[in-house]
């Protein structure tokens, strides 16, 4: 059983995992998605998986790989007034190098900045159209005075690979639960680092239990990693995947965001929405739209798995997403610590859901000569367990699960599925 203080333990390892995160300058490619595989990989024996260059996957191909070493706006006095030193949101993700002086009004045009939040600065990218920029505040660049300024961005973009990871948590079955989280974007502790954490995390909890079902989480770029898996495992995907989740935005402290499946009914769909309600967490149930993260990539029509995305508040709706703002000070140790918690409350159900036949079907089963009524009492919850087992005799006609015993009969998920155990160890349902 996991306690407060277990809970508020996991909270503070996952934040500090995401302090060793945060430095590190990600993208879609390079050595900052390694170093942070290096890093998970600590917590994780992890699979590491390079494709090279060129290679074409589903309708796209994998790009040039890019790394930076430095980066700068430098005035007339060679003081640097933008330098990426002080923070990777400071360089267009992908910027192509350039050495140049240039006027003001000329590096004006290659400048991102956020008016309406002049304190911070933005998150921009430019993967696949060649462009050079850099981010800053809107009150840094009210401050520059006009004249000449030194621009220098000392990256490469060169045929190389893209990088992910995966680890599998092995089941009583090989049907497989995707665990999927991305790990492209730099200096953002909400988006992603702290969906990566709370991965990490349940990954951990899991190994150290005997699952149902096989786990496998999938640590890669967003979007453009996805479809690299997916195009890697497309024989494979529709026989053995059977419900995932795409973890994002899990540390704000905002309350939980369950996103469907394109297909809207998918079993984790019924999980979340059950284990939600169930807790009483405040929580928002989103209809399927084909944005977001990459739900959008596994539910695509051709492929149409059950997978759903869970968040705290969702991508773009609060003020600090894709801004500097979205910093160490905005992700909460307690808030991605509940984040984990539903989630292992929400494979608890998903493992446990199974369909019964019911071996004594013609009128009701004699309990008490099996015991199972006196196993009862004593308890607080004698007339509840017992309901229970009327209820699960009643459905297990090899069509109804124990979520929809739960949801039928109103008794909680937990009873139903011991009740189950009860029986089948009487020897009266079998799966």
């Amino acid at each position: 059983m996991t306690t407060g203080d277990d809970t508020k333990a996991a909270g503070e390892e996952m934040y500090a995992l995401v302090e060793r995160l945060y430095p590190l300058c990600r993208s879609i490619t390079g050595d900052g998605v390694r170093a942070t595989l290096d890093i998970v990989g600590e917590y994780l024996p992890l699979r590491v998986h390079e494709v090279p260059t060129g290679t074409r996957v589903l309708d796209w191909t994998v790009p040039q790989e890019w790394n930076i070493r430095d980066a700068y706006i430098a005035d007339a006095a060679g003081n640097r007034v933008v330098d990426f030193a002080a923070s990777s949101l400071h360089v267009l993700g992908y910027s192509v190098p350039v050495s140049a002086t240039m006027p003001l009004a000329e590096l004006r045009e290659h400048l991102h900045t956020l008016p309406d939040h002049p304190t911070w600065v933005p998150y921009r990218t430019s993967y696949y159209t060649p462009d050079w920029g850099f981010c800053l505040s809107q009150e840094t660049l009210d401050a520059l005075p006009d004249g000449e300024y030194e621009v220098r961005v000392d990256s490469t973009l060169t045929d190389g690979h893209l990088t992910y990871a995966e680890y599998v948590v092995p089941g009583q079955v090989a049907d497989e639960v995707i665990v999927s989280c991305h790990v492209c974007h730099p200096s953002l502790a909400n988006d992603n680092l702290a969906g990566i954490a709370v991965a990490t995390f349940l990954a951990r909890a899991l190994a150290e239990q005997t699952p149902w079902y096989t786990y496998r989480f999938l640590f890669a770029p967003g979007t453009i990693g996805a479809i690299t898996w997916l195009a890697r495992n497309a024989e494979r995907v529709e026989r053995a995947v059977k419900h995932g989740l795409v973890l994002a935005c899990a540390g704000d402290p905002g309350r939980l965001t369950y996103k469907r499946s394109r297909r809207g009914d998918a079993e984790i769909d019924r999980v979340m929405r059950h284990v939600l309600q169930a807790s009483q967490r405040p929580h928002e149930i989103r209809e399927f739209t084909p944005y977001g993260y990459d739900e959008r990539q596994f539910c695509s029509p051709g492929f149409d798995l059950g997978v759903g995305s869970l968040s705290r508040t969702p991508y773009a709706g609060y003020p600090e997403y894709h801004t500097s703002a979205d910093n160490l000070d905005f992700v909460r140790p307690e808030a991605m610590a509940d984040t984990l918690a539903l989630c292992r409350e929400a494979f608890s159900v998903l493992d446990r859901n199974r369909r019964y036949v019911n071996l004594s079907p013609y009128g009701e089963p004699q309990l008490g000569r099996r015991g199972l009524y006196d196993s009862l009492g004593g308890r607080s919850d004698a007339k509840q367990a017992q309901l229970a087992m009327l209820w699960v005799l009643s459905l297990s006609d090899g069509t109804h699960g124990l979520l929809d015993v739960a949801e039928r009969s109103g008794l909680p998920f937990d009873t139903v599925a011991a009740a189950a155990d009860a029986l089948h160890d009487a020897g009266l349902i079998k799966a």
